[in-house]
């Protein structure tokens, strides 16, 4: 083992940090669904991802705002309305999410789905 690979710490890395940021079963589902249509209201949301709980959706929008990747606009009318879009910081993961995507496609080609 070299001195180099001995003072790694995996859980201080890059890859845990971000990995940390876009965990949970629909994270990257609900930033890819922004990326696709830029500004998306609760609803759409909900229909996009049908599997998804209310509350779930709710608490996974608001971890993804307190952590700057999403940003929700609230407008001050009857019915309330509120649209999600990426922000900056959540438009620079989108090349990983798009890796990703691609990957899945190429490997996805002849395989039974595993569910």
């Amino acid at each position: 083992m070299t001195k180099e690979n001995s003072q790694c710490n995996f859980e201080e890395c890059g890859f845990n940090y971000t990995l940390a940021l876009i965990n949970g079963k629909y994270k990257m589902s609900i930033l890819y669904c922004l990326f696709r249509y830029e500004i998306v209201r609760y609803n759409e949301l909900k229909r996009f991802l049908s599997s998804i709980s209310f509350k779930t959706l709710t608490n996974t929008l608001r971890e993804l705002e307190n952590d700057g990747l999403i940003i929700r606009k609230e407008y001050a009318q009857i019915p309330p309305k509120v649209e999600y879009s990426l922000s900056k910081r959540g438009q620079s993961l989108i090349p990983i999410l798009q890796a990703m995507s691609k990957w899945g496609k190429k490997d996805k080609k002849g395989k039974k789905c595993l569910n």
